[in-house]
C-alpha cells in the first residue's frame, strides 16, 4: 500500500506536473503536500497576484475612459471584493489540480514529508505519523520569501508578498523594498489603487536583470504615475511600530529615514532545504539550493529536485519544464535538458516587460559583433488604437549570422509577445526568418517584425 515508483515531496507547478507525468508514463505514483496543491505559485504568487493586476487594469480604464470617449464621473472602489475575486481564483484552480491528481490515479498524502533514507519518506500530518518506500524520489518543496537582518517579516508593518495580496485595506503610504518583478508588481497595483508608493533599489535601476532600455522606459513610466524611486539606496534596518514603520535608508553614505504604513520586503527567494532530510544523506546543497545535473538529479542517483528549491532562475514555468525532465528521466527516457539561455522573464506591471536570451551589454561582454533592432509602440497602429502606445520590442541579433541572441519587450501584452521570440530562438531563426514572416495587420505583434527590419537597416515604419 506505501510503497511507489515515484514519491514527488511538494505539490506545486514543479511537483504536480512532475507527479502527472510520471503517472502518464506508468508509474506509481505519490505525492505530499502539506498545504493546498498548487504551492506558491497558484495559493499565494503567480495566478493570484495576476489576478491583482488585471483588477488594477480595469481600474485604470475606468478612471482613464474619457480618452475612449466613455464618461464615468462617478465610481467606487470595492477593496475586500478586488481581494475575493483573486482568493476565488486561486481556489478554483487548486481544486482543478486536485481533479488532475485524482483522475491520473495519483496517491496524495497531506502533510509534512522528510527523507529518512533514500528510499524513505516519512510524512507527518499532525500526530500521525507514516513511512512511504518509493524507488525514485523527486522533491519540490519551493521556495519562500528572503529576508536580511534588521529586516525581519512580522506579518502585520512588515509583510511578503503573500500579506501583501490580502491586506483588508488600502495602505495609504507604502515603502516596497526591492524592485525585481514581485516589487515592481505590487508597487504598480498599489499604486493604480492610490496608495503613495515608494520604491527602494541597491542597485542603480530598477527591474536590474533586464536590458537597461527596458529598466529606463519602466522607471520613466512610473515616474509619471507618481511611483517615488530610490536606487543604489540600501535598507539598513526597518523599525515596525504600533501605527507605521520607519525604513531606515542610505545612499552611499548618506542616511534618511522613510515613515509608512506598511513596508513590503520583495528582495528575492531562498530555497525551502531545510528539514527534509538532505543532511543525513549528503544530499549536496550550495548557497540555499539543491545541486543537479541536466536530469535534475541530485548527487544520489534515484533523488532529483526541481523548482526554486534549485535555486534561480525561480520561475513557476521553469519548475514545470524541470519537472517534465525529471519525471521522464526517473522512468528511462531520454528527455531533452531544459535549454536556461531561452527562458522567459514576465513582470505583469504596466506596462509589461518580457524578456529571453541576452541583454545588449551581456551580448558584447561575449563578443558579439551585435546588431540591434528596435520598434517603437507609438508607431503601431493597433498600439495606438488600444491606447497603450508606451514601450517597445528591442532585438539583439548577431551580425555574423543573424543569429537571434536576445529579445526584449515592454509594452501592453509584452507577456504574451514573448512567446514568438521564445520559438524564433529554440529553432534558431535568424532576422531573415523574423523579418519575412508576414504578421497579421493591425497587431502588436507587427513589432517583432518590425524590429527584425531595422536591425537589418530596412525598417519602414519608424
Amino acid at each position: 500500500m506505501n510503497s511507489f515508483d515515484v514519491a514527488v515531496l511538494g505539490g506545486g507547478p514543479g511537483g504536480y506536473v512532475a507527479a502527472i507525468r510520471s503517472a502518464q508514463l506508468g508509474l506509481n505514483t505519490v505525492i505530499i503536500e502539506k498545504a493546498k496543491l498548487g504551492g506558491i505559485c497558484l495559493n499565494w504568487g503567480c495566478i493570484p497576484t495576476k489576478t491583482l493586476l488585471k483588477n488594477a487594469e480595469a481600474l485604470h480604464i475606468v478612471k482613464t475612459s474619457k480618452k475612449f470617449g466613455i464618461n464615468i464621473p462617478k465610481y467606487s472602489v470595492d477593496f475586500p471584493s478586488t481581494i475575493k475575486r483573486s482568493r476565488d481564483v486561486a481556489d478554483r484552480l487548486s481544486k482543478g489540480i486536485a481533479y488532475l491528481i485524482k483522475k491520473n490515479k495519483i496517491t496524495h498524502y497531506e502533510g509534512t514529508g522528510k527523507l529518512i533514507t533514500p528510499k524513505i519518506l516519512e510524512v507527518v500530518k499532525g500526530k500521525k505519523k507514516q513511512n512511504i518506500t518509493a524507488k525514485k524520489i523527486i522533491i519540490a518543496t519551493g521556495g519562500r520569501p528572503q529576508s536580511f537582518p534588521g529586516m525581519k517579516l512580522d506579518g502585520k508593518r512588515i509583510i511578503s508578498s503573500k500579506e501583501a495580496m490580502v491586506l483588508n485595506k488600502i495602505p495609504k503610504k507604502l515603502i516596497v523594498i526591492g524592485s525585481g518583478a514581485i516589487g515592481v508588481e505590487f508597487a504598480y497595483f498599489f499604486n493604480e489603487y492610490g496608495s503613495e508608493v515608494h520604491l527602494i533599489e541597491m542597485l542603480p535601476r530598477i527591474l536590474p536583470v533586464e536590458d537597461e532600455a527596458v529598466s529606463k522606459e519602466l522607471a520613466r513610466n512610473f515616474k509619471k504615475s507618481k511611483i517615488k524611486i530610490y536606487t543604489e539606496t540600501k535598507v539598513s534596518k526597518i523599525d515596525s511600530l504600533k501605527s507605521k514603520v520607519k525604513v531606515y535608508l542610505d545612499k552611499k553614505g548618506k542616511q534618511n529615514i522613510l515613515e509608512g504604513d506598511l513596508a513590503l520586503v520583495a528582495v528575492g527567494v531562498t530555497g525551502n532545504v531545510e528539514n527534509i532530510g538532505l543532511d543525513d544523506l549528503g544530499v549536496k546543497v550550495k548557497k540555499g539550493s539543491i545541486v543537479i545535473n541536466k536530469f535534475n538529479q541530485t548527487n544520489v542517483e534515484n533523488i532529483y529536485a526541481i523548482g526554486d528549491v534549485t535555486g534561480p532562475p525561480w520561475l513557476a514555468h521553469v519548475a514545470s519544464a524541470q519537472g517534465h525532465v525529471a519525471a521522464e528521466h526517473a522512468a528511462g527516457r531520454k528527455p531533452v535538458p531544459v535549454d536556461y539561455t531561452n527562458i522567459p522573464g514576465c513582470t505583469y506591471c504596466q506596462p509589461q516587460v518580457a524578456s529571453i536570451g541576452l541583454t545588449e551589454v551581456e551580448a558584447k561582454e561575449k563578443n558579439y559583433d551585435v546588431k540591434v533592432g528596435k520598434f517603437d509602440f507609438k508607431a503601431s497602429g493597433k498600439a495606438l488604437a488600444s491606447g497603450h502606445t508606451d514601450g517597445f520590442v528591442k532585438l539583439i541579433f548577431d551580425a555574423k549570422y543573424g543569429e537571434l541572441l536576445g529579445a526584449h519587450i515592454i509594452g501592453s501584452e509584452a507577456t504574451e509577445l514573448i512567446a514568438e521570440l521564445g520559438m524564433a530562438k529554440a529553432l534558431e531563426s535568424t532576422w531573415d526568418e523574423l523579418a519575412t514572416t508576414t504578421h497579421a495587420h493591425p497587431t502588436l505583434s507587427e513589432a517583432v517584425m518590425e524590429a527584425a527590419l531595422d536591425a537589418m537597416g530596412q525598417g519602414v515604419h519608424q
